[in-house]
């Protein structure tokens, strides 16, 4: 199946009053086209930043694009102008934000908000996109369309501002929905519903998504594909079932034991990992996870570990899965 994203050796930083801050170092993946790609890891790995480098959000300065291109439809993002984004953004790459409430503007009616994007990048007519903004929020399922498009954002509960969000992001239909923690704040009944809705969405629209998030349980449901980040680079990647029955990873083996498990006894503790991430000011010379990996090595420290192929499009970035690190030498 052909790629719809293409991302190739990206490297983004942040120049700040203290130095540079090297976000995301060098990573590369694809998006299949009516696929979910999950990209996974600890808060501040570079998820996010990834996010808003594929739609070019991310202010310039401070944010420096250092390297690499993101080819979309075969062409590279990297290179277009502010003008050239604003026709992909909204209209063929739409995100969902980690928080509604701070997502829609607080002083205009949901519909207007739907109905800018329509007329802008589809030419609608004021009539027709308001007719679009109803059918839009009939389709994530808010009760009352006719009346609640014309209410605003502070009138309506968490989750239904997380489905006027997809209606949102929906409306223009964009080949790529970049879903940045979209369920963060729900409790995990309104959670399973808004993706449920997504993936109901996508398999009508044929869409692609990229899947943001640090919660596993989501993405061995949803997700086709899996990239797991830490400090800024990717340490694994794979088939969701390899990724999750097959680790090869210390680091996603750590993940994975995190997650609580239907077995766990009463008085079981969690397992957590011990440490911080690194500091990106000055990135570490060798594997990102060196001081907290219980399995690491004196070469891991100041050499930087290359990926392992595993088969089946499985990589991990470890020097345990070297082809010699079984054997004596």
């Amino acid at each position: 199946m052909s790629n719809l994203l293409e991302v190739k050796n990206l490297q983004v930083s942040f120049q700040t009053f203290f130095g540079e801050v090297e976000a995301v170092r060098g990573i590369s993946f694809n998006v299949e086209k009516g696929k979910t790609l999950a990209i996974v890891g600890e808060s501040g790995c570079g998820k996010s930043v990834t996010a808003g480098s594929i739609m070019k959000l991310l202010p310039q300065p401070p944010v420096l694009y250092k390297g690499g291109e993101i080819l979309f439809e075969g062409e590279n993002l990297i290179s277009k102008s502010e003008k050239e984004m604003n026709e992909y953004r909204g209209n063929k790459i739409a995100m969902i934000f980690q928080d509604p409430m701070t997502s829609l503007n607080p002083t205009m009616k949901i519909g207007k908000q739907i109905v800018e994007g329509l007329r802008r990048h589809k030419k609608m007519s004021s009539e027709e996109a308001h007719k679009k903004a109803i059918e839009m929020l009939e389709l994530v399922a808010v009760p009352q369309a006719d009346k609640r498009v014309n209410q605003y954002p502070h009138e309506f509960s968490g989750g239904m501002r997380q489905r006027v969000m997809i209606a949102l992001a929906m409306s223009c239909n964009p080949s790529l929905l970049i879903a940045d923690e979209p369920t963060t704040a729900l409790d995990v009944t309104v959670q399973a519903q808004i993706l449920d809705l997504m993936k109901d969405i996508q398999d009508k629209m044929g869409m692609s998504i990229i899947l943001i998030t640090h919660d596993l349980g989501i993405v061995a449901d949803k997700a086709d594909d899996v990239v797991v980040m830490y400090a800024g680079q990717i340490v694994e990647q794979g088939k969701t079932n390899d990724i999750f029955y097959n680790p090869k990873h210390p680091y996603t083996k750590n993940l994975l034991a995190s997650v609580p498990r239907p077995d766990m006894k009463k008085d079981e503790p969690l397992y957590s990992i011990q440490g911080t991430p690194p500091d990106l000011y000055k990135p570490p010379m060798g594997c990102g996870f060196f001081d907290r990996c219980n399995e690491a090595m004196i070469v891991c420290e100041n050499n930087m570990p290359v990926f392992s192929n595993h088969g089946n499009e499985h990589f991990s970035r470890c020097f345990l899965n070297h082809k010699l690190a079984n054997k004596e030498v």
